[in-house]
């Protein structure tokens, strides 16, 4: 608990703060916390926030109170766990959802204890000279290549990106632009052009499925795998985490 004007709590964070820059408040691997109030709600509901996609950012800056966090710098593993934090800390761990029932077949409500949820954390063994950049031997081709793990504002880059390519009618794939911004090298090439060529008319398919599969292996985050209670007491497992509507605002119809 922190002596900020709001009660506030500490939150962990899965990267442990161990790829953010020595001067980066991240470095601590915790960030604070407030509980939200009825300032956070409004945000939740502001339509302009809304229409725009930023209602989530603008709440999650509301809340975290740790001086000198921009939410651009965090990584996308993090920010989900500074998500739950903030849905556990507004309305509390129960998250009800509506899935279809396994035994009936049918659509019902069902619980989900997000305080199960656990963290996904980074194996320190994994990083070089403490910075935010691995290594990897594509599988097929032996091409070695380095990578980073993305953050919010190289999300935001590849969605523009993306964005920018469907408007003037050239064909994209959201997979492919993030590759681009996630390989930093190639055999040791740097140039981000040529790293751009190499994605675009030389990484195999092989290569890309097996490098997906170890980055999604390694990147710190939240364990999305989840139980769901129905009201008859069934408990369906390993269920993917649903991010509905009402994550953030429970009493909006599911």
């Amino acid at each position: 608990m922190t002596n900020t004007q709001f009660p506030a709590e500490e939150v962990t964070l899965p990267s442990k703060g161990l790829l953010y820059p020595d001067d980066s408040p991240l470095k601590e691997g915790v960030i604070e916390m407030k509980y939200m109030t009825a300032k956070e709600e409004d945000i939740l509901t502001n339509a302009n926030y809304i229409k725009n996609g930023v209602a989530i950012d603008k709440l999650l800056e509301s809340l975290i109170v740790t001086p000198g966090v921009k939410l651009n710098d965090i990584l996308i593993g993090d920010k989900n766990a500074i998500m739950l934090a903030a849905r556990i800390l507004g309305y509390g761990a129960e998250y009800e959802v509506k899935m279809i029932h396994p035994e009936t077949g049918k659509e019902e409500a069902g619980i989900i204890n997000l305080s199960d949820v656990t963290d996904k954390e980074l194996d320190e063994s994994l990083i070089i000279d403490g910075k935010n950049e691995f290594q990897f031997t594509l599988p097929t081709s032996k091409r070695n290549i380095t990578f980073k793990l993305l953050t919010q504002l190289d999300e935001k880059k590849i969605k523009k990106e993306v964005e920018g390519l469907e408007k003037i009618n050239k064909p994209s794939s959201e997979g492919t632009v993030t590759l681009k911004h996630t390989i930093t090298s190639i055999d040791g090439d740097y140039d981000s052009k040529n790293v751009r060529k190499f994605v675009d008319n030389e990484m195999l398919a092989r290569d890309s499925r097996a490098f997906r599969k170890h980055l999604d292996e390694i990147q710190p985050g939240i364990h999305t795998k989840v139980n769901v209670e129905f009201n008859d007491g069934y408990i369906q497992s390993d269920v993917e985490l649903p991010i509905n509507i009402n994550f953030f605002w429970p009493d909006a119809a599911i």
